[in-house]
């Protein structure tokens, strides 16, 4: 069983296939799920393992306020094509006072609705993945990434031969390619800010942020 250091309660609006990895991903983490879903099929389906599990409208404020949704801090819409259904709810919780509305959104102007209605997190779970199979199919040096922002990012980058038996303060990194190193994992163990003597060993994954150009930099460069 994963520890968990705080058990948070989370609320899922739509058990698609995004809400629903949501969903069980929380669950195995050891916190309280409330899944919520028009579905019935669906809401069976949960009700096996989430916390709680309801067949309920989130587009009508009393059946919102008869679930007690007010009592919950996070709460993610995930529903999937009926737009209108997806900012109604998220406009709906944000005036009964959840205070961390996360939505999916279908598209751009679905996202600039939510913007402008007070969304706290908005997440394009379609567009992201396209963008790390297509990352991933055009550098192969890349285990994984993080898309921080359209500038920078945090990658994956498996140490090759060139970089084997150097120390991080030999490499001096940062000076020289405007990358920092977070972490390294070796195995099932990470070492997390590594100190400037740990000698890089060929296969460590690195765990790098920096500007996306600084990041190609050092890939092509140093690796």
């Amino acid at each position: 069983m994963d520890f968990v250091a705080i058990k948070k309660q989370f609320v899922i609006i739509g058990l698609g296939r995004f809400g629903g990895s949501v969903c069980k991903e929380l669950i195995k983490q050891g916190h309280e799920v409330l899944a919520v879903d028009t579905d019935e099929h669906k809401v069976n389906d949960f009700a096996k393992f989430a916390t709680h599990a309801v067949v309920a409208n989130s587009t009508d404020e009393e059946t919102l306020r008869s679930l007690g949704v007010r009592n919950f801090e996070n709460v993610v819409v995930a529903i999937g094509d009926n737009i209108q259904a997806s900012i109604l709810t998220t406009l709906l919780l944000k005036e009964l006072g959840v205070k961390n509305v996360l939505v999916k959104a279908k598209n751009d102007y679905h996202h600039k609705v939510l913007e402008k209605i007070g969304a706290d997190h908005i997440v394009h779970p379609e567009k992201d993945m396209g963008r790390r199979v297509a990352q991933h199919l055009s550098d192969d040096k890349i285990i994984d990434f993080i898309e921080l922002s359209d500038e920078y990012s945090i990658v994956e980058l498996f140490a090759t031969t060139k970089l084997a038996g150097k120390s991080l303060i030999d490499l001096n990194i940062r000076a020289k390619y405007g990358v920092t190193i977070l972490a390294v994992k070796k195995g099932e163990k990470i070492d997390i800010s590594p100190e400037p003597t740990y000698q890089i060993e060929r296969e460590d994954l690195l765990i790098v942020i920096g500007n996306n150009q600084d990041i190609k930099r050092f890939e092509d460069q140093a690796m």
